[in-house]
């Protein structure tokens, strides 16, 4: 029986959004009550201004905070005007037409607010008048989407065979892998039609229909072959609406490949000295192998073929021993693949009685050599697999400069970099290379087209559950997946969407 392994992500340009209001200081237009505020939300449609929802009345409230949720389509491609008006309600839930039944008004449009998340602006009277105090403040809420994948059974029935877990308030969904027979999937027909279903999670179960897409199993394997296998993510009710419909997002079925890194430099200490990080102990793993080993196997989950090309940096190796800054481990420059982890832990522990740790840090020409591979030989934008480049590392790089102008060049290709620091050592160099206190510049002052490094202090999670050091491990590497799909892989359909990327429709790939 044999098993296919998916991993999903998305990218954009219709969805579902909700809005949040709530307003500070309104006026006071009753003699005997404060006000009672409703909110009502207005879109303009070929110049003219229509109600496409409100809020509930808060009686007697200047300060109200509206607990319903006003659900609008984001057209990421259009400029949506929306006027948002606060009215006293008397008595019925009818909106007043006279004058001091108004308490102000505001325009704006709904990309300013998904831009922004949180936009306060003051309420305005007629002709421009302010209304005192008065603000309103609208909060954006991004979708909780989640994907199902049925069968097409012989009788035309539909089958559920599998749900995702729910990416809470996420614009750029990426689906943690899974396995599905291929009995359960497709009875073994490699063309039997696959129904999927992409939803806007609801916690009472009125969840919101997103878009769908078919396919099948002959299909989903082109990845295998290098190919880029995305789909348009359709809403009918929306194709029939709108002239220029396309689609609301793409799916990527996309594959990771993992590679492994790791720093034999002198600094790390003397392999048969107790005290070093490398110290070959025959009855308990080192700390390189005890970071690789956690570490490795949460990584391994998102490698298809559980093949990792493991390198080695540093060090004098056989047979001449000249310093190398980019070995296989398993001394195989033709084949540096081993085996799952384990087949990594393996090959360290062979190779290292066989080198000497020297030094300097050179931590560029292992990034560079993934980026080149991670190009490939394809135009980029038919990429399909994405590279992640596991570094372990003891914590000093020699080579800052170089090292900063590889990452920025190495953020327009496929690739992400998890950096582990193992041991006690200063850790500085690496939160620089992370960029989450700045945007990372090489030296000539270029920033990263995108982050792509994320570093993690193997100290702070030995005692960790393995559940929490994959949280940390993996926090930024599902953002930094879509993101080159995003910029690369999906042609951009505004130019904004390369310079706000919080600005993407949450259609899941």
């Amino acid at each position: 029986e044999s098993d296919i392994e998916m991993s999903l992500s998305p990218a954009a340009c219709v969805s579902k959004v909700e809005l949040r209001v709530s307003c500070k200081s309104l006026l006071d237009r009753d003699t005997l009550n404060k006000s009672d505020p409703c909110v009502m939300l207005m879109v303009q449609n070929q110049g003219q201004w229509t109600e496409l929802d409100r809020t509930e009345v808060i009686k007697s409230n200047l300060n109200p905070v509206f607990a319903k949720v006003l659900m609008l389509d984001y057209y990421f491609e259009e400029v949506q005007k929306l006027r948002f008006e606060v009215y006293d309600i008397h008595g019925t839930h009818s909106i007043g037409t006279r004058d001091d039944d108004f308490l102000g008004g505001v325009e704006c449009t709904l990309g300013q607010i998904v831009a922004q998340k949180k936009m306060v602006k003051p309420l305005l009277l007629k002709y421009g008048k302010y209304a005192g105090k008065s603000t309103i403040t609208d909060l954006f809420s991004k979708s909780d989407p989640f994907l199902e994948i049925y069968r097409i059974n012989d009788d035309g029935t539909e089958q559920l065979v599998h749900r995702t877990e729910v990416i809470k308030n996420n614009l750029n969904p990426v689906w943690e892998p899974f396995k599905v027979s291929l009995i359960s999937l497709c009875s073994c027909d490699d063309e039997r039609k696959l129904k999927c279903l992409v939803w806007d999670y609801d916690s009472r179960g009125k969840h919101d229909f997103i878009g769908e897409f078919y396919t099948n199993f002959k299909e989903m394997q082109k990845i295998s072959l290098g190919n880029k296998v995305t789909w348009d993510c359709i809403n009918p009710k929306y194709k029939l609406k709108k002239k220029n419909y396309k689609n609301s997002g793409l799916v990527i079925l996309s594959d990771l490949k993992v590679r492994v890194a790791i720093d034999f430099t002198a600094s790390n200490g003397d392999p048969r000295n107790s005290c070093s990080l490398h110290y070959i102990n025959p009855y308990q793993p080192n700390e390189y192998l005890k970071a690789l080993i956690a570490v490795g196997e949460i990584c391994q989950d998102y490698d298809s073929d559980k093949r990792f090309s493991a390198l080695g940096f540093g060090a004098r190796i056989p047979p001449n021993y000249e310093v190398s800054h980019d070995f296989a481990i398993n001394f195989n420059p033709e084949d540096d693949e081993c085996e799952e982890i384990q087949g990594v832990v393996e090959a360290y522990q062979n190779c290292l009685p066989k080198i000497q740790l020297y030094g300097p840090t050179n931590v560029a020409p292992i990034i560079n050599r993934i980026a080149k591979l991670a190009a490939g030989k394809e135009p980029i934008k038919d990429a399909s697999l994405y590279h992640i480049l596991l570094i372990l590392t003891d914590g000093v790089v020699t080579d800052m400069a170089d090292t900063r102008e590889a990452i920025v060049r190495a953020s327009y290709q496929p690739m992400s970099i998890i950096i582990v620091g193992v041991g006690n050592a200063d850790f500085t160099d690496m939160q620089i290379l992370d960029g989450d206190d700045g945007v990372l510049r090489s030296p000539k002052g270029e920033p990263v087209l995108r982050d792509i490094v994320q570093f993690v202090p193997f100290r702070d999670f030995k005692t960790a559950s393995p559940a929490a050091l994959a949280k940390c491990v993996l926090a930024e590497v599902p953002k930094q997946v879509v993101e080159y799909f995003s910029h690369k892989a999906i042609p951009p359909i505004n130019p904004v969407l390369n310079s706000n990327p919080n600005s993407i429709a949450n259609t899941p790939e």
